[in-house]
């Protein structure tokens, strides 16, 4: 096609004004750029999502079933019904409380959570986050007069604990006398100390073995819930899961997933991806506008060319075509720079690792990426459209000139 050949001359030929270069270069620059970032701040956007739902999910369960109105006193028999809905990995029944600890260096109110260290493997891996200590020790050894509990790496330094160190826990729901309530105190030995990467939940949780937190509240054998695990692959298909099993256990039950659980915060993430989105698409509209800045001024300095074609036969469809095709040669040329540059940027970040981030503040060491291939060809797409639609104005604009007011 002739429309091609003129196109790739005239972007290859020397223009009277080198101004017109000088803008096409721009072009192309600021659509690479633009594309670049789209990329990289969207990998980092996902890795934070997925490092989120990670640092979450390593503390707490996919899903969580109760039973509506109540605690669950059958639980074994309610989790064996849970183990047999397809889907389900693991489940685990827990017990959680309010509480008050106490160390060498004053108090906390705590969140304590009992587990059964024989069953939580399989749903929560706190076996990974574990500094000192395991889970195992959990359970409380014969002959052994103190209970063992397990503390967040935060409330062991603000008690000034240690391993093997001796702390209180203290319930005010003791029972009741003409002299007000008498709180109940256990005295327990701190066997582990764990580090999940969430400051809420390294400086307030605490973990001790099920029966021993039963015990200590004086409840009985019941539990406050089932927690249950899901493959990796079935992450998303956790609410599908969740409704399988509320199926499966009949009326006064219900099962929560996790991102039911956590919709609020992954909705404003995927709000503000939307946002950066669109703020970061500015700078390949910018680009476009340059384009359209370029290729009318390509127009007026071949108004004779164009004329001339028109007088030995071109269309105007195919003179619209020339200049269409010089826009989608720099579309291509700055998405395909744009997408080189912003994987190979991703790809070193992700293998370097060398933006380290404040521990304090979020769930990872580094900056985490993740390249979801939905969102480069969305950015690819979105560029080459932009860069597309701002060629229509000036090709539509060179195929109007009339050759016999050109060429009188």
């Amino acid at each position: 096609m002739f429309e091609w050949f003129i196109s790739f001359r005239y972007l290859r030929a020397k223009h009277r004004h080198g101004f017109i270069s000088l803008i096409t270069l721009i072009s192309v620059a600021g659509i690479t750029v633009g594309v670049t970032a789209l990329i990289v701040v969207l990998a980092v956007w996902s890795g934070f999502i997925d490092g989120f739902r990670d640092q979450i999910l390593g503390n707490t369960s996919a899903i969580i079933v109760q039973r509506i109105g109540g605690s669950i006193d059958n639980h074994e028999l309610v989790r064996d019904q849970v183990l047999t809905v397809n889907g389900v990995k693991g489940a685990t029944p827990y017990l959680y409380a309010q509480t008050f600890l106490s160390g060498a260096s004053g108090g906390n109110g705590i969140v304590l959570r009992g587990m059964d260290p024989t069953t939580v493997g399989n749903v929560v891996n706190l076996s990974q986050k574990m500094i000192k200590g395991s889970v195992a020790d959990l359970e409380t050894a014969k002959g052994a007069t103190l209970p063992n509990i397990i503390l967040g790496k935060n409330l062991a330094r603000e008690l000034r604990v240690q391993v093997d160190s001796k702390v209180r826990l203290i319930s005010p729901s003791g029972p009741l006398t003409p002299m007000g309530v008498i709180p109940k105190v256990k005295t327990c030995r701190v066997s582990g100390i764990f580090e999940s990467g969430m400051s809420e939940y390294d400086s307030n949780l605490a973990y001790m073995a099920l029966t021993e937190v039963q015990g200590f509240l004086e409840i009985g054998d019941v539990v406050h819930g089932i927690e249950v695990s899901v493959s990796r692959d079935d992450l998303n298909q956790a609410d599908r899961i969740a409704r399988k099993i509320t199926d499966k256990l009949g009326g006064g039950f219900i099962a929560k997933d996790w991102m039911s659980m956590n919709h609020n915060l992954f909705a404003a993430f995927k709000l503000e991806k939307i946002g950066m989105f669109i703020c970061l698409t500015l700078i390949i509209l910018v680009a476009a506008l340059n384009i359209i800045s370029a290729l009318i001024m390509v127009v007026m300095e071949k108004g004779r060319d164009i004329a001339i074609l028109k007088s030995m036969g071109a269309t105007s469809g195919s003179i619209m075509k020339i200049f269409f095709f010089q826009g989608l040669i720099i579309a291509l040329s700055g998405t395909i720079l744009g997408l080189l540059g912003g994987l190979g940027l991703c790809d070193l970040l992700a293998r370097y690792k060398f933006i380290e981030l404040p521990s304090n503040v979020y769930p990872m060491a580094t900056l985490p990426i993740k390249v979801l291939p939905f969102d480069v060809v969305i950015v690819a797409i979105s560029a080459i459209v932009i860069t597309l639609a701002a060629t229509l104005y000036p090709s539509w604009k060179a195929s109007k000139v009339k050759p016999a007011e050109v060429l009188s």
